[in-house]
């Protein structure tokens, strides 16, 4: 049961992950672009547009299943924007570090998703 609470783990953080791209977006487009109808715009559509994107095509129950190749690009688009965001309000190294952080993480929850359980051991199947 060793590989199990690493699973876990991984997936939480990729649930934390997922949050603080919505926020990075949504923190991004209130201080983007002159005027408050941009500012609600960008700093409400652009989150949604993120959820909506997620929702369909990325989420473990996701309307449409995409290839392995559309999910990830699909998570590149939000948690690369979520970082690239937060590039954008003036953080470049946390930015930096949040986007290692989404690539160690996504190559751990495919790994941990393609390889076989071995007896008892490992994610899900």
């Amino acid at each position: 049961m060793s590989g199990r609470p690493w699973w876990a783990a991984n997936e939480g953080l990729a649930f934390l992950l997922e949050l603080a791209a919505l926020a990075c977006l949504c923190w991004w487009g209130f201080t983007a672009g002159d005027g408050l109808a941009v500012h609600l715009l960008l700093g409400i559509g652009l989150p949604a547009v993120a959820i909506a994107l997620w929702g369909t095509f990325a989420a473990p129950r996701a309307r449409i299943r995409l290839p392995l190749a559309g999910v990830l690009a699909v998570k590149a688009v939000v948690l690369g924007g979520g970082a690239l965001a937060l590039y954008g309000v003036g953080h470049p190294v946390a930015a930096v570090v949040m986007a290692v952080v989404v690539v160690v993480n996504t190559a751990l929850a495919e790994t941990f998703r393609r390889r076989p359980a071995a007896e008892g051991q490992g994610g899900p199947a």
